[in-house]
């Protein structure tokens, strides 16, 4: 009698150890920061949903794209496309995820958030260290209705290789013939003024503690910390707020559908609302997955965000794809990532 108690203890015990649920691998991504409180957000609401785990760290633009060519993440995050030879010659592929701004912070003793107005030839001349004071006659001519201090600038950028960078760079690129030639475009550039900081942390903290200074992070970032932001007059002359409306406006005008790899610049656009510093964010894979589990449920994972994620980018100040948009993305998942099967990805 003890032997089958013990016999029907042991079944028992098999068949709980066999019910209990198996957690999912932890699917790892690194890169751009622009994304990292969307992606956080995104990855919080899918384990609840699924108990999948899905980490992201946000070490940079160039971190994502070094990783991702190496193979040491499942998938890279860049504000920065890449160009479809780059993509080729990596065997990866690249889709964007959502669209956001990123927008100037500052710290000018007096000014509020959305007080200060400025241009893009005016911001590139601050970066180039030719503009020095707050209250210079380019920048007063600006702002005729508040009282700017006799205050120098101090000017605060990214330490590390950003995508946020690369934006800001892109767009000063385009509205500053000389920062183009002395400086161009790119996830880390050799800044002719300022001080580094690490990370949007880095940058943020550096403007939050030093008076008269100047500097950029993604919006969502500055509404999140609470940080003033200045106020922009766009390509087509209209002072503008960064806010999902300009950002949204200035989505309009990427045809993704016709670009190849989906290399679309969005920066300084034209139309009244438009707000000019605005980029979508990329995610970078395999074409050939070195794990190809791994490389599925992060698909899936991405999968789900364009389905039901639209609502958390929304409240954090960030554009969602079009709906024709991710469905020519999951028409690129199918056609370029080749599987150990052969077979297409999908959703099974």
């Amino acid at each position: 009698m003890k032997l089958l108690s013990a016999v029907i203890i042991m079944i028992s015990m098999l068949i709980s150890a066999f019910a209990t649920p198996t957690f999912a691998v932890e699917i790892k991504g690194a890169g751009a920061t622009f994304p990292s409180p969307l992606y956080a957000q995104w990855a919080e609401s899918y384990k609840t949903e699924t108990s999948q785990i899905i980490s992201y760290n946000g070490i940079g633009s160039a971190g994502g794209i070094k990783f991702i060519k190496a193979a040491a993440v499942t998938f890279g995050g860049s504000d920065m496309p890449l160009s479809p030879n780059e993509l080729e010659k990596f065997g990866l592929i690249q889709f964007p995820t959502v669209i956001g701004g990123d927008v100037p912070i500052i710290n000018v003793p007096g000014i509020k958030t959305g007080e200060l107005v400025l241009n893009g030839p005016i911001l590139a001349k601050i970066f180039l260290g030719e503009i020095k004071k707050w209250n210079d006659p380019e920048i007063s001519k600006l702002n005729t209705n508040i009282s700017l201090p006799n205050l120098p600038i101090v000017v605060v950028h990214r330490s590390d290789g950003s995508g946020t960078s690369f934006v800001w760079t892109d767009y000063l690129s385009k509205v500053s013939a000389d920062w183009r030639a002395k400086v161009g475009a790119s996830t880390h550039v050799q800044w002719p003024e300022g001080i580094g900081g690490q990370g949007n942390d880095g940058v943020a903290k550096n403007v939050i503690d030093i008076s008269g200074s100047i500097g950029y992070v993604e919006a969502a970032f500055a509404k999140k910390r609470r940080i003033p932001v200045a106020r922009m007059i766009n390509k087509s002359g209209k002072i503008v707020s960064p806010n999902m409306k300009s950002f949204e406006v200035a989505a309009r005008n990427a045809d993704w559908l016709k670009s190849k790899s989906f290399n679309v610049s969005l920066t300084d656009q034209s139309g009244d609302e438009v707000w000019p510093i605005v980029s979508a964010t990329f995610i970078l894979m395999h074409k050939t997955p070195v794990d190809a589990a791994q490389t599925k449920a992060a698909l899936m994972f991405f999968s789900w965000a364009y389905e039901k994620g639209d609502k958390i980018a929304e409240e954090l100040d960030y554009v969602p794809m079009p709906d024709q948009v991710v469905a020519h993305i999951k028409k690129v998942w199918a056609s370029e990532i080749i599987w150990p099967d052969g077979k297409s990805f999908n959703l099974q």
